[in-house]
């Protein structure tokens, strides 16, 4: 270090000036980096404090960006050396490019790691599994919600298996009036990540099959894909008129304003729903296909947080993400971002009647998570495109089955080794 000072004393001063700064450059500003705008309130008034009543020498910056432009922003931050210390983690690909560029914090081994199961981490390892770059936070879940004074009125039961959903939704039809299904084909993701992602898990046996397409032991011509194309196909005859031009809004709309009986959802939209208190709420887990069939349910792993490689304050960073691991974490976390759940090994209270029940579907069915989410989004065509496209027509009653199934397996082998 090059001191240019006219006098000894004002090097000494100057010395010494540098000294204290670097004494105290742990305790800098952490910057978090999410594309959870909705959460920056809750970061800012409950969970940075809680955090800072432990560590009080720690500042913190939520800084989110919109969901559509996150990935490319924190592309752009991290290759000029501006982004965050503590990054949010999408899961599996995304992530994994980042990772793999050198830019993410290896994680293994780091205080609070530990407290998660080894099915939570697989959204942020390696392929082999060997390396862990980012801590799971929570996951979102797929189910259905109902309207509890229209299913009294017509004197329904959240239905168990698929025929008696079927017969709900006649009933519903028959009353003329109300729509049976709360649900567009217009913006289309919906149909896949809500609703074939969900209701499929059951026909394909979640995990099980997943990792059969991955291995190349199974295909989407099987009968058990096909199958659940067809239950699809059969749901879409239930659509309100004109679904293919109502978007993931209407349908929101439509069913916050009791315009229609069951809303097939993902737990991420209780939070949307709640504003509401005069809308009575129930939800039921995709019905199974005959009594006593073992259920399973699309519990996905949905966010998580790094490590920034860059990060100048890395210190800090591993004790924030410490207690991002702790049980405080996941009790605030779960019960102030409604729907979304901690995916830690800790016991936590839900006080949220509508997000208890449909966590308490873990202890009796099987999760698994949305079918092409791992390793299957990496050729071309874009499966999760084609997913999006296809399951949309099946539900508009404009592709059949067979032939949804065909394309998609087209447009798989073209480019993964173990399905050609």
């Amino acid at each position: 270090m090059q001191l240019h000072a006219k006098g000894g004393a004002a090097a000494r001063n100057t010395l010494l000036a540098l000294l204290l700064a670097s004494g105290t450059a742990q305790a800098g500003t952490l910057t978090i980096e999410s594309w959870r705008v909705d959460d920056k309130t809750l970061w800012e008034t409950v969970l940075i404090p809680a955090f800072q009543k432990k560590h009080p020498g720690i500042e913190i910056k939520f800084s989110p960006t919109a969901p559509t432009e996150y990935d490319s922003t924190l592309n752009a931050r991290l290759s000029g050396g501006t982004a965050g210390d503590l990054l949010a983690c999408r899961p599996f690909d995304v992530s994994l490019a980042l990772y793999k560029r050198g830019q993410l914090e290896k994680l293994d081994g780091k205080a609070g790691m530990d407290n998660f199961p080894a099915s939570a981490k697989v959204a942020w390892q390696t392929d082999d599994g060997k390396d862990t770059f980012c801590m799971p936070i929570a996951s979102v879940m797929h189910g259905f919600l109902y309207n509890k004074k229209i299913f009294r009125e017509l004197k329904l039961q959240p239905p168990a298996t698929e025929e008696e959903f079927f017969k709900v939704l006649e009933t519903v039809r028959k009353s003329g009036k109300y729509a049976p299904l709360a649900l567009g084909t217009a913006d289309q993701w919906e149909a896949n990540q809500v609703v074939f992602t969900s209701i499929g898990a059951n026909y394909w046996k979640g995990e099980e099959g997943r990792k059969a397409l991955i291995a190349g032991k199974a295909k989407f011509t099987d009968p058990q894909f096909v199958a659940a194309w067809e239950y699809e196909a059969r749901l879409g005859s239930y659509l309100s008129k004109g679904a293919s031009a109502q978007t993931y809004g209407d349908s929101q709309n439509q069913f916050a304003l009791g315009k229609a009986a069951i809303y097939p959802s993902g737990s991420w939209d209780i939070a949307y729903f709640k504003q509401d208190p005069e809308l009575e709420l129930g939800a039921f887990n995709p019905p199974v296909r005959k009594a006593g069939d073992k259920c399973y349910i699309s519990d996905h792993t949905d966010i998580g947080m790094s490590v920034n490689k860059k990060s100048k304050n890395k210190e800090d960073a591993y004790k924030f993400l410490a207690w991002l691991g702790s049980q405080e974490f996941a009790d605030i976390y779960t019960n102030k971002v409604t729907g979304f759940f901690s995916l830690s090994n800790h016991l936590i209270s839900i006080k949220d009647p509508l997000a208890k029940q449909m966590n308490g579907w873990r202890a009796s069915c099987a999760s698994t998570i949305r079918l092409n989410a791992q390793i299957l989004n990496r050729g071309e065509p874009s499966m999760e495109n084609e997913l999006w496209n296809v399951n949309a027509q099946v539900l508009n009653g404009k592709l059949a089955p067979k032939d949804a199934a065909r394309q998609i397996q087209s447009g798989f082998a073209k480019w993964y080794k173990p399905q050609q």
